[in-house]
């Protein structure tokens, strides 16, 4: 548990490493000299209190919001310093899916998944469309989906086609904000292993903005927490459960938390008559 890189993460592969970083709002300052190492492979969960800024670091690193102070390494290369050609190279390396999935409500699912391959040059129509009715495919949506416009879709298979073209360029790294706010429970645990499942045999290292305790049960392999302008404090759950921050204690060891942890060792129950 650390609030950098602990001694057993030390021979890992960063992917994103953030020092330093300054975010702020006129004079409301949301981080400050706030540090963090995502490592290649992984799935972080992001957790914090409402408006300790969980969203907002994720766009600070996709360049959605510049930080006023400090230095963003993603893959090896500082965001902040690249040149116009090195950054749209980056970006073609990493997807993003949106709480509310972003969809253009004029494009059919198919059309939506073909926007990012459209910046790529010379790839055929044809092929174009294959590619996205793959990606349809593989994040468990019916084929007919991508004939269907947004507007045609459940909230689930909204998110879905979300992820869907969040995966159109084969990214290396994912980032997910909010994927599971409001799905229904069975909805919610299945888009849970749906990202459990594409990350293990994509190879992918996600970033994951949540608020769900499910979620970090079922999903991730490490926690950091928001609190105080800054990472307070990463690790894995059972870290969590050590901590005597009085939020981080609140949340981890609250009614929901103690519910999350029961179904979670029903699962791990279950899987194990299974065997």
């Amino acid at each position: 548990m650390s609030m950098n890189q602990t001694p057993e993460n030390s021979g890992r592969e960063v992917a994103i490493r953030l020092r330093g970083i300054r975010n702020q709002f006129g004079s409301h300052v949301v981080h400050d000299d706030l540090d963090l190492d995502v490592y290649r492979g992984e799935i972080l969960g992001v957790v914090g209190g409402s408006g300790t800024g969980k969203s907002v670091l994720l766009r600070t690193i996709c360049g959605l919001q510049t930080p006023s102070a400090g230095t963003i390494e993603v893959l090896g290369t500082d965001v902040r310093t690249a040149d116009e050609d090195t950054r749209v190279d980056l970006e073609h390396r990493w997807g993003v899916m949106f709480q509310d999935g972003a969809l253009f409500s004029s494009l059919n699912v198919r059309e939506n998944v073909e926007v990012p391959m459209r910046a790529v040059a010379g790839l055929d129509p044809h092929l174009r469309s294959a590619l996205a009715d793959l990606k349809v495919s593989m994040v468990g949506l019916p084929y007919l989906a991508g004939d269907k416009f947004p507007s045609e879709l459940s909230g689930g298979m909204r998110k879905r086609a979300g992820l869907a073209r969040a995966l159109a360029l084969d990214p290396e790294l994912l980032f997910l904000d909010e994927p599971t706010a409001g799905l229904d429970p069975i909805g919610a645990a299945d888009f849970d292993t749906l990202i459990r499942s594409l990350s293990l045999s994509l190879g992918l290292t996600v970033f994951l903005v949540t608020h769900d305790l499910d979620t970090l049960h079922a999903t991730c392999d490490r926690i950091a927490v928001l609190a105080e302008k800054k990472v307070l404090v990463t690790g894995t759950m059972n870290d969590m459960l050590q901590v005597d921050h009085p939020w981080v204690h609140e949340y981890f060891h609250g009614p929901r938390a103690r519910a999350a942890t029961a179904s979670a060792d029903e699962l791990a129950q279950t899987g194990q008559k299974e065997r």
